[in-house]
């Protein structure tokens, strides 16, 4: 059953050039899964379904098919790039110490709050949005149940066979939305697009180019998505939140807001009250 999110704020964690990307140029960046903080969650959710259902099959007494499933998946996770997926993330969480540490330029950056209900109605055809899971021992997922039954069933294990396949493919979009438990504090949701998946996913890729990498991202039109259910910039995005290492002045947060025409949002700027503190070195 999908989740109604309502009333609930989602809070995006950022820089003050994503800002500016999203205020001035409208657009908000879906980024490559692998380039994040805690890129090994695809692999993870991965190993651990190649765990749980080896371990089912060991218990049966059937070693050699068990073996055959460690090999499966050691191929299969070598297709991670070729099956990752781009997501935009946030945290139910307001003003948190360990957000700011990871994602708000270590505290030096914004907060930026978005209306969950309205993302919730843009989130169609591509975009879908989803509540992270934190969970380690994948034993009673379904898809090891599937996977373990089409074993039990003699289904040929081989990554060309369809219905092996199809369950593969099933568990690559399954992973982006499953982390270690270790993440677990962040009370996340994503915003996010399968690219390899989405036959009319029509929005061409762009790169930012920094002195260290290249990152591939996707660039979501907000405006589009607001005019598309019939609301403004400033009804999907209702606060933003100065970090509490940064030295940006309010008042001239509020004057770059009320030039581009954000006259509501301007009067809901507010400084970080979080007690993020950095240490002389």
């Amino acid at each position: 059953m999908r989740k109604e999110y309502g009333n609930d704020i989602f809070y995006h964690y950022t820089d003050f050039q994503a800002l500016d990307g999203i205020l001035h140029y409208t657009q908000l960046r879906v980024n490559n899964v692998l380039n994040m903080n805690d890129a090994a969650e695809m692999r993870h959710f991965m190993s651990r379904m190649c765990s749980a259902v080896v371990k089912k099959l060991l218990q049966d007494g059937e070693k050699e098919r068990a073996e055959e499933v460690k090999e499966l998946f050691r191929k299969e996770l070598k297709k991670e790039f070729i099956y990752s997926a781009y997501a935009a993330c946030f945290s139910l969480y307001r003003d948190d110490a360990a957000q700011w540490e990871r994602y708000g330029n270590r505290g030096r950056g914004v907060c930026i709050a978005f209306s969950g209900g309205l993302l919730q109605k843009m989130a169609e055809g591509d975009l879908s949005l989803h509540t992270v899971f934190y969970q380690d021992d994948m034993t009673g997922h379904y898809l090891v149940k599937v996977f373990y039954q089409m074993i039990k069933d003699g289904v040929e294990l081989s990554g060309e066979n369809p219905d092996i396949k199809n369950v593969m493919n099933e568990a690559w979009i399954r992973s982006v939305v499953f982390k270690h438990p270790s993440f677990s504090s962040e009370h996340e949701v994503r915003l996010v697009v399968y690219p390899y998946e989405k036959e009319y996913f029509d929005v061409k890729p762009c790169y930012h180019v920094t002195t260290e990498r290249i990152k591939k991202y996707y660039p979501l039109d907000l405006m589009y998505m607001c005019g598309r259910i019939g609301v403004s910039l400033e009804d999907l995005i209702q606060e933003i939140i100065i970090g509490p290492e940064s030295t940006q002045s309010t008042w001239i947060l509020q004057d770059y807001l009320r030039d581009h025409g954000l006259m509501k949002l301007a009067e809901h700027v507010s400084l970080s009250s979080c007690p993020l503190r950095r240490l002389p070195v």
